[in-house]
């Protein structure tokens, strides 16, 4: 078993699909065939079932698929062992939820561009289930979740608690009750969103079944939304503070039990730490020592 023959075996999995792994890494059908029974007769095993679609992985082949990720990420940790001499530099892949992208990270990573201009930042933003599944898949350096998150391959930072407050028009009177709205619409960010949980949560608390629910997948797009009178959501106070202070938005107050989330970063305990992610976990640091300062002595 070589790594040219797991590739093979990789290409194969993710495409589900011989003829569609031969096109992709350029080689005739026939040796990819090859390659995978020699593989199968190595491990006395089969890995994939064959079908009129393409192929779909046994259970076997989705365990060695699984170790076979696990090796290539070590072989390329190994390769910027070697390579890192501790300035940073090279690609820094950062994962954030919508709303911590627009408000808290900004003047972060403008900072961060500055003082390091040799490393290819990118920011990708998704719901906190796909941030932590890119970590863990070894897609992202790092990200911004909503915590607590307990897993045992990950670390975490404590960034910021959020405060939430449900969104409405201004045409919308102060509620009393989440009972108020029950007939408006709820406009959220896709499966996944811990803000869209805990709105869902409260509902089901108080026996509120919404009217409708329709997904976004911007904050712009969400906000533009509600201002318009579509419905209502719930959203980090921070986020809609100046929509609020210009007339555009009504926010409403929510039980604590539901209305405080964490923001915290999480990166891998098994991963090399290159010289880029540990000045940009350096910089996190101190905004955080920053803002608790500026809690305790405020202006």
């Amino acid at each position: 078993m070589d790594l040219h023959t797991l590739k093979i075996f990789q290409v194969v999995a993710k495409l589900g699909s011989i003829s569609q792994a031969a096109r992709e890494l350029q080689y005739a059908q026939s040796n990819i065939t090859m390659k995978i029974q020699q593989l199968e007769s190595e491990l006395q095993t089969t890995l994939f079932y064959r079908h009129n679609r393409g192929t779909t992985l046994t259970d076997k082949g989705s365990t060695l698929l699984t170790y076979t990720e696990k090796i290539f990420h070590l072989v390329e940790e190994t390769r910027n062992v070697m390579n890192d001499d501790q300035i940073p530099k090279g690609p820094l892949v950062i994962g954030s939820m919508e709303t911590t992208a627009a408000v808290r990270l900004p003047a972060l990573i403008s900072t961060y561009h500055k003082e390091y201009p040799d490393v290819d930042f990118t920011l990708k933003t998704g719901s906190t289930e796909q941030n932590i599944q890119g970590v863990l898949q070894y897609e992202l350096d790092g990200a911004f979740v909503a915590g607590p998150i307990e897993h045992p391959e990950l670390i975490q930072k404590e960034v910021i608690e959020e405060e939430l407050v449900l969104i409405t028009d201004t045409i919308q009177p102060p509620l009393s009750s989440i009972k108020d709205i029950q007939t408006r619409t709820l406009l959220v960010f896709r499966s996944g969103c811990s803000y869209r949980a805990k709105l869902e949560q409260w509902l089901h608390q108080e026996g509120v079944i919404p009217n409708k629910i329709m997904e976004f997948g911007t904050l712009d797009a969400i906000i533009g939304c509600v201002s318009a009178g579509l419905g209502i959501s719930m959203l980090p106070n921070s986020v809609i503070a100046k929509h609020i202070q210009e007339g555009i938005l009504r926010q409403h107050p929510i039980p604590n039990v539901y209305g405080k989330v964490k923001t915290t970063f999480i990166y891998r305990k098994d991963r090399y730490v290159p010289a880029s992610l540990i000045k940009f976990i350096d910089m996190l640091e101190n905004e955080v020592e920053l803002l608790k300062k500026q809690k305790v002595y405020p202006s």
